[in-house]
C-alpha cells in the first residue's frame, strides 16, 4: 500500500451572525498574545460575518486565516445581497464555508444538496479551498439514517467535482443536533462517523482521496 503524506491538522471557528467591532477587537487582543503557530503543522481558519472579514484580518495574527461563511452559486451580477467567489478571491481570502446546516435547514434559506455542491464546484474552480459541511438531524440519527444522510450530501458534491479537487476540500461533519443546542456530540460518536465517512470515500473515490481528505468535527463543543 502506498504511503500518503500526513494530513495537516486544521481548526476552524464559525462566528455565524455574531460579533461587533468591539468584541472582535477584544478577542483578537487575546488571540494575538498566543504562541506563534506559523511553523506548526496546523491551519487555523476563522469565519466572521462577511462585513467583518477585512476588519478581522487587519487585526488578526498572521498565522490565522479568514474564511467567508457563504458564497453565491456562480458568477456575480444582478444578484443583490450576494457575495461571489471572484470577490472573495479579489480580497485574497483563501477559504469559503459551504453547506452549513443552517443554510440547508433554515426555512427562509433551504439550500438543496445540489445547490451546495454547485457552489463548491464554482469555488474550487476559482482556486478557493472549501469547508464542506454535512450532518444529520437528531431524528435522522435516531432512525439509523446518519450514514445515509451524510453520503447523500457527499454524493451531490462527488457528482460535480474531480478527484484532484478533493485536495482543497475539508469535510466538516456537523451533527445538527449538536449545534447551538447545548448538547455536544460524544467524541466516540464523532469518531465513529468520521471512520464511516472515510470508508465511504475509500469505496467511492479510491484510496488516495480517502487518505488525503481531511475530516473534522463541526458541531458544538463544551469546555470538558
Amino acid at each position: 500500500m502506498p504511503k500518503y503524506p500526513p494530513k495537516t491538522f486544521i481548526v476552524g471557528g464559525n462566528w455565524k451572525c455574531n460579533g461587533t467591532k468591539e468584541s472582535i477587537r477584544e478577542l483578537m487582543d487575546a488571540w494575538n498574545k498566543g504562541k506563534d503557530m506559523s511553523t506548526a503543522d496546523v491551519e487555523v481558519v476563522i469565519a466572521p460575518p462577511a462585513v467583518y472579514c477585512e476588519y478581522t484580518r487587519c487585526i488578526m495574527r498572521l498565522d490565522f486565516q479568514v474564511m467567508v461563511q457563504n458564497v453565491w452559486i456562480g458568477k456575480g451580477g444582478a444578484v443583490t445581497g450576494e457575495v461571489s467567489a471572484d470577490m472573495i478571491c479579489d480580497w485574497g481570502y483563501g477559504w469559503v464555508m459551504i453547506g452549513h446546516s443552517e443554510r440547508r435547514m433554515l426555512d427562509v434559506v433551504k439550500e438543496s444538496d445540489e445547490t451546495i455542491a454547485e457552489k463548491a464546484k464554482f469555488c474550487l474552480g476559482k482556486g478557493l479551498s472549501v469547508m464542506f459541511c454535512i450532518g444529520e438531524t437528531l431524528e435522522e440519527r435516531e432512525s439509523g439514517q446518519c450514514d445515509t444522510v451524510n453520503q447523500r450530501q457527499l454524493k451531490a458534491l462527488q457528482a460535480v467535482i474531480s478527484h484532484s479537487d478533493w485536495r482543497r476540500v475539508v469535510i466538516a461533519y456537523e451533527p445538527v443536533w449538536a449545534i447551538g443546542t447545548g448538547v455536544s456530540c460524544p467524541p466516540a460518536k464523532a469518531q465513529e462517523t468520521h471512520k464511516s465517512l472515510r470508508e465511504y470515500l475509500r469505496r467511492s473515490e479510491g484510496e488516495a482521496v480517502a487518505e488525503c481528505t481531511r475530516i473534522v468535527y463541526g458541531g458544538s463543543v463544551s469546555p470538558e
